[in-house]
């Protein structure tokens, strides 16, 4: 069993286009790359709303921001090897 070293954050809204997109490049490397990830929407949620909600899906890696709106895999990869 591997272990998972890294934690992948995306804040964003189920029903949001781009938070599926950057969740269909996220999911698929989480295995190779051996990452948690934690999904959290923000909708229920007002400071969430109020600090995310223009810039989602908002994409944190080990507690550091790294993406806005996309994922980009090649640098998604460099900062998790």
């Amino acid at each position: 069993m591997s272990c998972y070293c890294h934690n992948v954050t995306i804040y964003g809204k189920f029903d949001c286009c781009l938070c599926n997109q950057a969740l269909a490049v996220l999911e698929p490397l989480q295995d190779s790359l051996h990452f948690n990830l934690e999904q959290i929407d923000i909708t229920g949620n007002i400071n969430l709303l109020v600090e995310f909600g223009e810039y989602i899906p908002v994409v944190f890696v080990d507690g550091v921001h790294v993406f806005n709106y996309r994922v980009n895999e090649n640098r998604l990869k460099e900062l998790l090897r």
